[in-house]
Protein backbone atom coordinates (compact mmCIF):
# COMPACT_ATOMS: atom_id res chain seq x y z
CA UNK A 1 0.00 0.00 0.00
CA UNK A 2 1.42 3.29 -1.13
CA UNK A 3 2.07 6.02 1.41
CA UNK A 4 -0.80 8.09 0.27
CA UNK A 5 -3.30 5.97 -0.13
CA UNK A 6 -6.99 6.58 -0.86
CA UNK A 7 -6.09 10.04 -0.33
CA UNK A 8 -6.92 13.70 -2.30
CA UNK A 9 -4.01 16.14 -3.41
CA UNK A 10 -4.01 19.53 -5.26
CA UNK A 11 -0.71 20.52 -6.70
CA UNK A 12 -1.04 23.75 -7.98
CA UNK A 13 1.72 24.26 -10.43
CA UNK A 14 1.13 21.02 -10.98
CA UNK A 15 2.14 21.05 -15.17
CA UNK A 16 5.69 21.14 -14.72
CA UNK A 17 8.65 21.06 -13.01
CA UNK A 18 8.94 20.31 -9.14
CA UNK A 19 4.72 20.30 -9.19
CA UNK A 20 4.71 17.73 -11.90
CA UNK A 21 7.68 15.73 -10.64
CA UNK A 22 5.31 15.64 -7.06
CA UNK A 23 2.17 14.63 -9.27
CA UNK A 24 3.90 11.85 -10.26
CA UNK A 25 4.96 10.73 -6.70
CA UNK A 26 2.45 11.29 -5.04
CA UNK A 27 -0.05 9.02 -7.47
CA UNK A 28 2.22 6.22 -7.76
CA UNK A 29 1.88 6.44 -3.69
CA UNK A 30 -1.98 5.88 -4.22
CA UNK A 31 -3.63 9.07 -4.32
CA UNK A 32 -5.53 11.27 -6.67
CA UNK A 33 -4.52 14.46 -8.10
CA UNK A 34 -5.33 17.63 -9.00
CA UNK A 35 -3.20 19.41 -10.67
CA UNK A 36 -3.33 23.48 -12.24
CA UNK A 37 -1.82 25.53 -14.06
CA UNK A 38 -2.20 28.44 -16.51
CA UNK A 39 -1.49 27.38 -19.61
CA UNK A 40 -3.80 24.09 -20.88
CA UNK A 41 -1.38 22.65 -23.78
CA UNK A 42 0.97 22.45 -20.50
CA UNK A 43 -1.73 20.84 -18.09
CA UNK A 44 -1.92 18.06 -21.26
CA UNK A 45 1.23 16.88 -21.59
CA UNK A 46 1.23 16.12 -17.77
CA UNK A 47 -1.59 14.43 -17.96
CA UNK A 48 -0.37 12.20 -20.52
CA UNK A 49 2.85 12.06 -18.90
CA UNK A 50 1.15 10.84 -15.44
CA UNK A 51 -1.33 8.90 -16.86
CA UNK A 52 -4.41 7.76 -14.69
CA UNK A 53 -5.47 9.37 -11.30
CA UNK A 54 -5.05 12.67 -11.90
CA UNK A 55 -7.32 15.40 -13.41
CA UNK A 56 -6.01 18.63 -14.77
CA UNK A 57 -8.18 22.43 -13.98
CA UNK A 58 -6.88 25.36 -15.82
CA UNK A 59 -6.92 28.30 -13.96
CA UNK A 60 -4.25 31.16 -12.20
CA UNK A 61 -3.33 31.20 -8.76
CA UNK A 62 -3.80 35.31 -8.40
CA UNK A 63 -7.46 35.07 -9.76
CA UNK A 64 -9.94 34.12 -7.37
CA UNK A 65 -12.58 33.29 -9.55
CA UNK A 66 -9.87 30.33 -11.07
CA UNK A 67 -9.77 28.91 -7.25
CA UNK A 68 -13.24 29.07 -6.75
CA UNK A 69 -13.58 26.94 -10.16
CA UNK A 70 -10.98 24.61 -9.07
CA UNK A 71 -11.98 23.40 -5.18
CA UNK A 72 -15.67 23.36 -6.45
CA UNK A 73 -14.33 20.61 -9.17
CA UNK A 74 -12.37 19.20 -5.98
CA UNK A 75 -15.72 19.22 -3.84
CA UNK A 76 -17.90 17.81 -6.60
CA UNK A 77 -15.39 15.47 -7.63
CA UNK A 78 -13.79 13.90 -4.09
CA UNK A 79 -15.52 16.06 -1.44
CA UNK A 80 -12.00 16.33 0.81
CA UNK A 81 -8.49 17.67 0.02
CA UNK A 82 -6.22 15.32 2.39
CA UNK A 83 -2.90 17.52 0.83
CA UNK A 84 -2.62 20.68 -0.24
CA UNK A 85 0.90 21.44 -2.33
CA UNK A 86 0.40 24.97 -2.66
CA UNK A 87 3.76 25.19 -5.47
CA UNK A 88 3.00 27.65 -8.35
CA UNK A 89 5.15 30.41 -8.21
CA UNK A 90 7.73 32.52 -10.29
CA UNK A 91 9.89 35.04 -10.14
CA UNK A 92 11.74 37.75 -12.47
CA UNK A 93 15.55 39.18 -12.16
CA UNK A 94 15.89 42.83 -11.31
CA UNK A 95 18.58 44.43 -9.51
CA UNK A 96 17.33 47.35 -7.26
CA UNK A 97 17.24 50.62 -9.34
CA UNK A 98 15.42 48.56 -12.21
CA UNK A 99 12.42 46.77 -10.73
CA UNK A 100 9.01 48.20 -12.32
CA UNK A 101 5.65 48.02 -10.47
CA UNK A 102 4.40 45.79 -12.97
CA UNK A 103 6.81 42.45 -12.37
CA UNK A 104 6.59 43.68 -8.33
CA UNK A 105 2.53 43.19 -8.79
CA UNK A 106 2.98 39.84 -10.80
CA UNK A 107 5.41 38.19 -8.91
CA UNK A 108 3.50 39.51 -5.25
CA UNK A 109 0.13 38.21 -6.89
CA UNK A 110 1.09 34.78 -8.07
CA UNK A 111 3.43 33.81 -4.93
CA UNK A 112 2.03 35.89 -1.91
CA UNK A 113 -1.48 36.30 -3.00
CA UNK A 114 -1.95 33.66 -4.72
CA UNK A 115 -0.92 31.15 -2.13
CA UNK A 116 -2.48 32.69 0.63
CA UNK A 117 -5.90 32.51 -1.12
CA UNK A 118 -5.22 28.87 -2.13
CA UNK A 119 -4.77 27.65 1.41
CA UNK A 120 -7.96 29.60 2.23
CA UNK A 121 -9.99 28.58 -0.20
CA UNK A 122 -8.69 25.04 0.11
CA UNK A 123 -9.56 25.17 3.71
CA UNK A 124 -13.06 23.96 4.09
CA UNK A 125 -12.55 21.02 2.45
CA UNK A 126 -9.82 19.58 5.07
CA UNK A 127 -10.10 17.99 7.91
CA UNK A 128 -7.63 16.61 10.96
CA UNK A 129 -4.55 14.54 9.15
CA UNK A 130 -4.35 17.43 6.30
CA UNK A 131 -1.24 18.49 5.06
CA UNK A 132 -0.19 21.85 3.60
CA UNK A 133 2.85 22.24 1.62
CA UNK A 134 4.05 26.17 0.75
CA UNK A 135 6.90 26.16 -1.62
CA UNK A 136 9.68 28.06 -0.31
CA UNK A 137 12.99 28.79 -1.38
CA UNK A 138 16.60 29.07 -0.51
CA UNK A 139 16.41 33.05 -1.07
CA UNK A 140 14.06 33.34 1.27
CA UNK A 141 17.26 32.94 3.83
CA UNK A 142 19.69 34.51 1.59
CA UNK A 143 20.40 37.70 0.16
CA UNK A 144 20.28 36.78 -3.80
CA UNK A 145 21.88 39.73 -6.00
CA UNK A 146 19.14 41.07 -8.31
CA UNK A 147 15.76 38.43 -7.39
CA UNK A 148 14.92 40.77 -3.98
CA UNK A 149 11.44 40.45 -4.81
CA UNK A 150 10.61 36.95 -5.67
CA UNK A 151 13.20 36.36 -2.23
CA UNK A 152 10.87 38.65 -0.29
CA UNK A 153 8.02 36.56 -1.41
CA UNK A 154 9.54 33.54 -0.62
CA UNK A 155 10.41 34.86 3.22
CA UNK A 156 6.32 35.64 3.41
CA UNK A 157 5.52 32.23 2.63
CA UNK A 158 7.86 30.96 5.73
CA UNK A 159 6.11 33.38 7.86
CA UNK A 160 2.74 32.10 7.03
CA UNK A 161 3.62 28.73 7.64
CA UNK A 162 4.83 29.93 11.22
CA UNK A 163 1.82 31.96 11.55
CA UNK A 164 -0.75 29.26 10.14
CA UNK A 165 1.04 26.38 12.19
CA UNK A 166 -1.03 28.61 15.61
CA UNK A 167 -3.98 29.72 13.30
CA UNK A 168 -4.61 25.92 12.71
CA UNK A 169 -3.80 24.64 15.97
CA UNK A 170 -6.38 22.08 17.35
CA UNK A 171 -7.58 21.66 13.68
CA UNK A 172 -4.91 18.55 13.48
CA UNK A 173 -4.39 20.13 9.91
CA UNK A 174 -0.27 20.80 9.30
CA UNK A 175 1.50 23.52 7.52
CA UNK A 176 4.93 23.30 6.86
CA UNK A 177 7.13 24.73 4.19
CA UNK A 178 9.59 23.17 1.44
CA UNK A 179 12.20 25.30 0.36
CA UNK A 180 14.33 23.74 -3.17
CA UNK A 181 17.64 25.17 -3.87
CA UNK A 182 19.10 25.34 -7.29
CA UNK A 183 17.00 22.98 -9.25
CA UNK A 184 16.38 21.78 -12.89
CA UNK A 185 13.37 23.03 -13.85
CA UNK A 186 11.49 23.86 -17.09
CA UNK A 187 10.63 27.54 -15.40
CA UNK A 188 14.58 28.15 -14.50
CA UNK A 189 16.20 26.99 -18.02
CA UNK A 190 13.90 29.23 -19.59
CA UNK A 191 14.11 32.35 -17.50
CA UNK A 192 17.74 32.01 -17.97
CA UNK A 193 17.81 31.31 -21.48
CA UNK A 194 16.12 34.41 -22.26
CA UNK A 195 18.68 36.46 -19.80
CA UNK A 196 21.08 34.87 -22.50
CA UNK A 197 24.19 33.51 -19.98
CA UNK A 198 22.46 30.52 -18.97
CA UNK A 199 25.80 28.57 -19.02
CA UNK A 200 27.60 30.99 -16.49
CA UNK A 201 24.36 31.20 -14.11
CA UNK A 202 24.18 27.44 -13.45
CA UNK A 203 27.88 27.35 -13.29
CA UNK A 204 27.60 29.80 -10.40
CA UNK A 205 24.72 28.44 -8.61
CA UNK A 206 26.72 24.85 -8.69
CA UNK A 207 30.07 26.63 -7.18
CA UNK A 208 27.64 28.05 -4.71
CA UNK A 209 26.48 24.34 -3.66
CA UNK A 210 27.86 21.39 -1.16
CA UNK A 211 26.85 18.68 -3.18
CA UNK A 212 28.28 20.16 -5.83
CA UNK A 213 25.11 19.56 -8.80
CA UNK A 214 21.83 21.27 -9.32
CA UNK A 215 18.78 19.15 -7.80
CA UNK A 216 16.35 16.97 -9.64
CA UNK A 217 12.64 18.07 -9.36
CA UNK A 218 12.39 14.19 -8.17
CA UNK A 219 14.55 14.90 -5.16
CA UNK A 220 12.01 17.49 -4.04
CA UNK A 221 9.19 15.54 -4.97
CA UNK A 222 10.09 13.04 -3.11
CA UNK A 223 10.48 15.24 0.11
CA UNK A 224 6.75 16.12 -0.86
CA UNK A 225 5.78 13.27 -0.25
CA UNK A 226 7.18 12.86 3.05
CA UNK A 227 5.88 16.16 4.37
CA UNK A 228 2.36 15.01 2.51
CA UNK A 229 2.44 11.46 4.26
CA UNK A 230 1.69 10.29 7.89
CA UNK A 231 5.11 9.91 8.13
CA UNK A 232 5.96 14.21 8.66
CA UNK A 233 3.06 13.78 11.39
CA UNK A 234 4.92 15.34 14.41
CA UNK A 235 5.43 18.57 12.03
CA UNK A 236 4.07 21.58 11.54
CA UNK A 237 5.54 25.55 10.86
CA UNK A 238 8.82 23.97 9.82
CA UNK A 239 10.59 24.48 6.87
CA UNK A 240 12.79 21.61 4.91
CA UNK A 241 15.65 22.71 2.79
CA UNK A 242 16.19 20.17 -0.44
CA UNK A 243 19.17 22.68 -1.69
CA UNK A 244 22.58 20.57 -1.62
CA UNK A 245 23.64 22.62 1.41
CA UNK A 246 23.09 26.31 -0.69
CA UNK A 247 22.03 27.96 2.46
CA UNK A 248 23.20 26.08 5.32
CA UNK A 249 26.85 26.56 5.17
Amino acid sequence: MGRLEGKTAVITGGNSGIGLAAAKRFVAEGAHVFITGRRQEELDKAVEAIGSGVTAVQGDVSHLDDLDRLFATVRAERGRIDVLFANAGLGALAPLGAITEASFDLVFDVNVKGTLFTVQKALPLMQAGGSIILTGSTTGSMGTPAFSVYSATKAAIRNFARSWALDLKGSGIRVNVLSPGPTTTPGLFNALARMGSQDAIIAGLVAQTPIGRMGLPEETAAVALFLASDDSSFMTGSEVFVDGGMAQV
